[in-house]
């Protein structure tokens, strides 16, 4: 398991345009929720196929105890994309979607923090 900065494939690579373009209208200092709206409306307009607000369930000792996990968006079925809007990424944000990744069996994430001036400051890639 290792957190990547620098490598890169083109879904990543598409979907750092879309977030770029966003962050690039709108700036810092909103919602996660505006975030996520928006990107669901770029990538739409980029013709790149996501998923938004996935719900993943919780299983404990295969017992099915509720629906605790929701992901941001999903990108053509292979990257998993956690929006944030904070003052500064934290290891437990990685540790969360690493989690997501886990479960759905991805090696791929993105998790973006748009409360950055430069969006770039804000991007950490992470595989499994």
């Amino acid at each position: 398991m290792s957190l990547i900065k620098h490598r890169t494939n083109p879904i990543s690579e598409k979907i750092i345009g879309a977030a770029i373009e966003v962050h690039r209208h709108l700036g810092p200092g909103l919602l996660e929720s505006s975030y996520q709206t928006c990107m669901c409306r770029e990538l739409e307009l980029r013709g790149i196929t996501y998923e938004s607000q996935i719900v993943l369930p919780i299983e404990y000792k295969e017992v099915h105890v509720g629906d605790g996990y929701v992901i941001d968006l999903l990108i053509d079925g292979a990257v998993i994309v956690e929006i944030k809007s904070v003052k500064r990424l934290l290891p437990i944000h990685s540790a969360q979607l690493m989690t997501y990744m886990r479960l759905r069996r991805l090696s791929s994430g993105l998790l973006l923090n748009f409360n950055v001036t430069i969006l770039s400051l804000g991007i950490r890639r992470i595989l499994l």
